[in-house]
């Protein structure tokens, strides 16, 4: 046989009718360059490859498109394994870790499917790549091969069309001598249908065939009758195919006819049809049969059309997808036949193919009785205009509903996000409706119960800004006038959802008094959700969804995300009560730990304490303030290492440790630290604490002066801060802090001193006022000196309130104790801003 220039194969096909003329292009064919342009595109990624195979090996005839990497071996392969081959990270995987490409870094990723043609066997190879390791995923395994499909359609034709210009003279030469037939087995009846040329082949004139297998049968050589008997048993019982070659005894002699036929069976699996061609193999046919033969066993569906927009070929897939049969179709306009494609995207598609000679490629949805969504190419030729199509209904509602369990998810994300954010459930909940509209809702309305069962509506929002104050002023006065009948307070006692999916502005609209009615009727909801906030068998409020008539009603997996969302902040609001409970308690125990502050003399003192809003727990920080026997006033400062109940009670130990070693031994500050550490060593109390215990002294000379000295001494805590009367501010930081607590009673421990004048301010404090996250200690004192310079002249309580206020975050993440004494001038009766007088009755003090 004779090759031909345009492919480099002999002129007659290979078996099983694969797609080998394309298998055999010298050199890289430009649908191959296109399509891998198009996978890069469509996976995003950095490169894409389309190669053909031979017998497991690239040939050499494909298209690249970015990154040219040697990917030889991955590509056979794919080819070889005939099925898809996923890698995920190159350098990971051990098969293919020593290959240059990824050794170098520039294959991290890899992604192929195998183009199979009709016979069932690898002709190509279709993939994709990037440099970084990606996780493919089964949508991305889905399009490769939708494209790898449509690529094996779109080469076959390229090829057969190449083909079909060397071979037009022979084609005519065919014609004359046989062409193919056509025809259907109707498998209930028995009766036999065939075509012109079919009549023609067998030798029968129209009105000689009675329809009947008996008449087909005896123009069949006897020979030949079991065989293909058994063929066409063979089909009906098993995969449906028909492939037999048998021969005729026509009345101008004997000739050889090849069938192929597809058995049609019904939606139970019961054979209805055989459905088939046949063509006279006696004389080798030409280029028209083999396009014929190879359109109908095509993957894609195909048809052509004149320059009049007439049908001029259909196959079978097209048959199929268009649901009309060839003789209904061929010769008919297809602007008559499918009226509901005019003015739409395949009217302007066809037409710019047509008008501009270019090829078009688009998706697009033709409404019932078709009623599906197609990918579509058309191409311009000589005679009119050839189209393909694929139905991508199935890819494309699996697209919908991973977009849309994309926005579920990250709308139950950013709720969880939102309640999660604040302690103040209220008002997340409140903000509920910014999340869920309008991914399941058009509008909604959050309500609150309260303790004593009332309801409140506290927030609101509608997806059209133009309605949202609408929305506002319905949640404001929908409560008032409700009647006790309304879904609304139905839902309450059994704490159960409850759904109008229509007509609800008509049954809601009979429940509500005016102006909420009117302003109902104005938001026009088709559908009304109202779903529980419940947790722990509580009811605490609800969430009432409302859409429009063209959302339609909630289907099943909005409906079981909204519960999702329901319960979510149902649970932050019971949580949030329970935290509430046991701060307060927490709260009261810690506070009951620390005692009111003494203020003898001239002396003002100030304490303050705010516990961390991140957890209910209470603390080891604590103040102290008191006096000793000979009359000097010692204020204290500490902080026991932890955040639980644990380090409340060592706090306790150590206070109550510091306060009875102070007063029983009188002591100098640093003596009773030393003594106090001494005393935890001994009684075991394990926990680690610093401390600053500063001494207030004053003898007759220092009053003649009017000063008041301050001796103190650290145990590795923050320093004190002196606001001067002149509205300076230094830190009292002496040398070096002595070390903190329960390590090591060894050590020695000094005492640092200050002459302070009277109206003189001295504040103690523990580490969560200066310190946070990401800023150091040196640069939180700082913020406090330049805070309460700022303050300079304010009375104590507002100095220490400004103080908390200034420099604490909303829900400050550590505890903070505070002590503030100012030395008020001695030259007169004790200010009534100092407060009372308030010393022990019974201390002997000296003078007493």
């Amino acid at each position: 046989m004779q090759a031909t220039p345009a492919t480099g194969r002999d002129a007659d096909p290979p078996a099983g009718g694969s797609v080998a003329p394309v298998l055999r292009a010298p050199a890289p064919h430009p649908a191959l360059q296109r399509l891998a342009t198009l996978a890069a595109r469509a996976l995003s990624a950095a490169s894409g490859r389309a190669e053909l195979t031979r017998d497991g090996a690239p040939t050499g005839a494909g298209g690249a498109a970015g990154l040219q990497a040697p990917v030889e071996e991955l590509l056979s392969a794919t080819a070889r394994a005939g099925e898809p081959l996923v890698v995920a990270g190159a350098r990971a995987d051990a098969r293919w870790a020593d290959l240059p490409a990824v050794a170098s870094g520039v294959l991290g990723a890899y992604l192929g499917v195998p183009m199979t043609g009709t016979d069932g066997r690898a002709v190509g190879v279709l993939a994709v790549f990037d440099p970084l390791p990606r996780c493919w995923s089964r949508s991305d395994v889905e399009l490769l091969q939708d494209l790898a499909a449509v690529a094996v359609g779109e080469l076959q034709l390229s090829a057969l069309s190449v083909q079909h210009e060397a071979d037009r003279v022979r084609w005519r030469m065919g014609v004359a001598a046989g062409g193919v037939g056509s025809f259907e087995l109707d498998l209930l009846t028995g009766l036999l249908t065939w075509d012109e040329r079919m009549l023609e082949m067998v030798g029968y004139a129209a009105a000689e065939f009675d329809g009947s297998v008996e008449a087909f049968e005896a123009r069949v050589h006897p020979d030949d009758v079991p065989r293909l008997r058994e063929a066409v048993a063979a089909a009906v019982a098993g995969d449906g195919l028909l492939d037999v070659e048998y021969r005729v005894l026509h009345p101008a002699g004997t000739r050889w006819v090849k069938a192929r036929g597809q058995v049609v069976r019904d939606a139970a699996g019961t054979p209805l049809r055989l459905v088939g061609a046949s063509y006279d193999t006696t004389v080798e046919r030409g280029s028209d049969a083999r396009v014929a033969r190879v359109l109908e066993t095509m993957p894609a569906a195909f048809y052509s059309l004149d320059r009049e927009w007439r049908f001029t070929y259909v196959n079978a897939q097209a048959e199929r997808l268009l649901g009309r049969r060839r003789e209904d179709l061929l010769g008919g306009v297809l602007w008559e036949l499918f009226p509901d494609a005019a003015g739409t995207a395949f009217e302007r598609e066809y037409r710019r193919a047509a008008a501009t000679g270019e090829p078009v490629t688009f998706e697009a949805h033709y409404p019932p009785p078709l009623d599906g969504w197609y990918e579509l190419r058309a191409w311009p030729d000589p005679d009119g205009l050839s189209v393909y199509f694929l139905d991508v209904g199935a890819r494309r509602a699996a697209q919908r509903e991973a977009e849309a369990t994309a926005r579920r998810l990250e709308l139950l994300a950013g709720v969880s996000a939102e309640l999660s954010s604040t302690l103040d459930a209220r008002e997340a909940v409140a903000r509920l409706a910014r999340h869920v509209v309008p991914v399941l809702g058009t509008w909604c309305v959050v309500t609150l119960v309260d303790d004593t069962g009332a309801l409140g509506d506290v927030g609101s929002w509608h997806g059209d800004p133009a309605l949202r104050g609408v929305a506002e002023q319905y949640r404001r006065v929908r409560l008032e006038g409700l009647h006790p009948d309304s879904p609304l307070l139905r839902a309450l006692p059994q704490q159960q959802a409850v759904a109008i999916p229509a007509g609800a502005t008509q049954r809601l609209s009979g429940v509500l008094a005016e102006p909420a009615r009117s302003l109902l009727q104005r938001l026009a909801p088709e559908s009304t959700y109202m779903l529980p906030l419940r947790a722990r068998g509580r009811l605490l409020g609800l969430l009432t969804l409302y859409r429009d008539a063209a959302a339609g009603p909630l289907d099943e997996a909005d409906r079981r995300t909204a519960e999702q969302v329901a319960d979510r902040a149902g649970l932050a609001l019971d949580n949030a009560r329970l935290y509430a409970q046991q701060q307060h308690v927490a709260e009261g125990l810690q506070r009951s730990l620390l005692t009111a502050p003494v203020e003898p003399d001239h002396l003002e003192v100030r304490v303050r304490y705010r516990p961390a809003a991140r957890a209910v727990q209470v603390g080891g920080d604590w103040y102290d303030s008191f006096l000793q026997p000979d009359g000097g006033t010692v204020l204290v400062i500490g902080d026991v290492m932890g955040h639980d109940v644990d380090a409340a009670a060592a706090m306790s130990q150590v206070r109550s440790l510091l306060r009875g070693i102070a007063y029983s031994s009188g002591g100098s500050p640093a003596a009773v630290l030393s003594t106090l550490d001494a005393t935890m060593r001994g009684l075991a109390v394990a926990t680690t604490a610093t401390a600053v215990v500063a001494r207030l002294e004053q003898g007759p000379a220092d009053a003649e002066r009017g000063v008041t000295r301050l001796r103190w001494s650290n145990a590795g805590h923050p320093p004190p801060v002196l606001l001067r009367p002149d509205g300076s501010v230094v830190e009292l930081d002496g040398e070096e802090p002595d070390l903190l607590l329960g390590i090591d009673p060894q050590v020695p421990r000094r005492d640092e001193r200050a002459e302070l004048a009277r109206g003189s301010t001295v504040l103690l404090f523990t580490d969560g006022l200066v310190e946070r996250r990401g800023q150091d200690l040196d640069e939180g004192l700082a913020r406090l000196r330049s805070v309460v310079a700022e303050l300079a002249g304010a009375d104590l309580d507002d100095l220490c309130d400004g103080i908390l206020d200034r420099l604490l975050p909303p829900e400050p993440e550590d505890d903070v104790a505070l002590v503030a004494v100012h030395l008020h001038p001695q030259d007169g009766p004790r200010p009534a801003v100092a407060g009372p007088h308030r010393v022990p009755e019974d201390l002997p003090l000296p003078g007493r």
